[in-house]
């Protein structure tokens, strides 16, 4: 059997010292040279270390301070069903009432953005052919957990009353909702996820540390005639959310 990285190891030990109370949450950590002549590694070893256990939620980096035992902090669990997108209510809302957690969410919508060449393709459309997009920033008890970026064809939604997904009579009503208000039928969506590390931007929005792990999911909206209406990049920050998927069994 081989040997266990010398990183690992001490996560392992880290993670103890934690368990046994020697730190508290909140409390700073020695510096990686301590850390690592009292266990006879270098400090690249125990950075890698350190790097593991903040993307899994026990410690978080402060930059310009050092890293600091995380505060216990409850995993968000993100429903996906199709039961949910066919409620009248917001999945994620229904998401956060069952963990007993305000719920709540930012927006920004820009009209006429045209399409970059990878939308363009999960849309069916011409790349640069004009779109909706709409950013948002998911919050549970006012702290951001999910982030999401909605692409809709213009062609689709333009002059109509849900042209402007968070405004308007059906503002917030979502993507199956709002297509139905104009008579189009969304029959299914396709999702993939993938992990991956955390942008910068994507680190700062969610409070994260730089290079976190997430988990990336490209999601899209067909139409009844198999035409995709909206397509979207989902980012869940895997320290913080753990995504569950229900499927339906038809009998």
């Amino acid at each position: 059997m081989s040997e266990q990285p010398p990183y690992l190891r001490i996560a392992d030990e880290l993670r103890q010292r934690i368990a046994e109370h020697v730190w508290e949450p909140g409390d700073r950590l020695p510096s990686r040279a301590q850390i690592g002549q009292e266990c006879g590694v270098g400090e690249n070893v125990v950075r890698r270390a350190q790097e593991l256990l903040i993307s899994q939620g026990v410690l978080e980096g402060r930059a310009g301070s050092g890293t600091y035992v995380a505060e216990p902090r409850q995993r968000v669990r993100v429903v996906r069903s199709s039961a949910r997108e066919q409620s009248s209510g917001s999945p994620f809302r229904e998401d956060m009432k069952a963990l007993r957690r305000q719920s709540d969410w930012e927006s920004r919508t820009d009209a006429k953005v045209p399409a970059p060449a990878e939308i363009a393709t999960r849309l069916g459309i011409v790349e640069g052919e004009l779109c909706v997009r709409t950013t948002y920033e998911f919050l549970a008890d006012g702290k951001p957990v999910q982030l999401s970026t909605s692409w809709e064809p213009y062609a689709v939604t333009g002059g109509t009353l849900v042209v402007l997904p968070e405004g308007g009579p059906h503002a917030g009503a979502g993507v199956v909702n709002r297509m139905a208000a104009i008579g189009v039928t969304v029959s299914h969506a396709v999702e993939q996820p993938e992990p991956r590390h955390a942008t910068a931007e994507e680190a700062s929005l969610l409070g994260i540390q730089k290079a976190a792990l997430v988990t990336h999911i490209r999601r899209t909206y067909y139409g009844d005639q198999g035409h995709p209406v909206e397509t979207a990049d989902i980012v869940v920050p895997a320290a913080h959310c753990e995504i569950v998927y229900e499927i339906p069994i038809n009998r």
